[in-house]
């Protein structure tokens, strides 16, 4: 399935698993988890083969030691052809180390795989590992491909979704794929012998993403509905959300919309504001929706008073539970 989504540079991945041809680096960084555990885990067993840990090490962390990597590194395989090293997390794209030197003198026996959230592409073991192995940006899908990854989660256990339910899943859960995995195998658990996932189903046992209610209390805010605002303001608090947590995501909300409205303004593609703004391509068109809802002028006033509310909390001139809910019926009031 995944090979058919569109927006991920697998291709050599996949010749490479496929003809058993590999390169001595290999850097999957970005957004999206679910994937780059899913093609770590393919390129793994690929390599070496489900059964072989005398071959395999794994680090993870910011303080992992650079000089037990190559000596691991210039050790050879045991009845294999390849070692396999993974690295994750551990920040050495991001800032200079030796790293870039224990890679140039790895011998041809052992592959190395990193696994990152973000890195610097002025890295010197970022060129190198562009010049020499293979780099995979992966970030989160659009609508349609999370579409068809919900669709085929579905279809091993013989249920079916439609459209609308499953937009409606979506705006309930949000865009992590590791997420939505969980949430669907929940509602096939729930469904049991029916062969439809329906929108009661949803909202008996999908738990709702605090960002999939921030959404809401948006629209809310948007289209003056203050009763509905609030009333998800009031279901945040009930389930812990602190008040200070939900302006700094308000506040980031109207900032992302600002933002969304002006590569509009200057005709930018979904992709690219997905790309500038740092947001999943998947809610793209649901910030540009409700960018429709405010002025360039009331989101530049509501981001001065998020400001203005953070302040007088800090200086304890307000209560932060009753200076978030004023900045919330200050804008969607009629």
């Amino acid at each position: 399935m995944f090979e058919r989504m569109a927006g991920f540079n697998m291709k050599a991945i996949k010749d490479h698993i496929k003809s058993g041809s590999f390169k001595p680096f290999y850097l999957l960084y970005g957004t999206e988890a679910y994937l780059i555990k899913l093609y770590r885990d393919k390129l793994k067993d690929a390599i070496l083969g489900e059964l072989d840990q005398m071959n395999f090490s794994r680090f993870e962390g910011k303080n992992i030691d650079l000089k037990e990597i190559h000596q691991i590194a210039q050790t050879l395989p045991f009845f294999s052809e390849k070692r396999l090293i993974i690295i994750e997390g551990s920040g050495l794209f991001k800032a200079q180390s030796e790293l870039s030197d224990i890679l140039s003198g790895t011998p041809e026996t052992t592959i190395f795989i990193f696994v990152e959230e973000a890195v610097d592409k002025r890295n010197k073991a970022y060129k190198l590992i562009k010049d020499k192995g293979t780099i995979s940006e992966i970030n989160g899908l659009d609508e349609r491909n999370l579409m068809l990854f919900i669709a085929s989660l579905l279809k091993p256990a013989g249920k079916k979704i439609t459209h609308n339910t499953t937009t409606y899943l979506l705006d309930k859960i949000g865009s992590d794929m590791d997420n939505i995995y969980n949430e669907v195998e929940k509602l096939i658990s729930y469904a049991f012998d029916r062969d439809t996932i329906t929108e009661e189903d949803v909202d008996a046992v999908a738990t709702v993403q605090i960002t999939g209610k921030i959404f809401q209390m948006m629209d809310a805010i948007g289209t003056k509905s203050q009763d509905k605002a609030l009333s998800l303001y009031y279901d945040l608090l009930s389930v812990r959300e602190k008040p200070s947590h939900i302006l700094y995501l308000i506040t980031r909300h109207f900032n992302i919309l600002l933002q969304v409205r002006e590569l509009i303004t200057n005709g930018h593609s979904a992709s690219t504001i997905a790309q500038k703004v740092g947001i999943p391509p998947f809610t793209v068109n649901k910030y540009i929706s409700q960018t429709k809802n405010f002025t360039n002028d009331q989101l530049t006033l509501a981001l001065k008073t998020a400001s203005d509310t953070e302040e007088q909390i800090k200086t304890g001139r307000i209560q932060e539970k009753i200076g978030v809910e004023l900045m919330i019926i200050q804008f969607s009031c009629k």
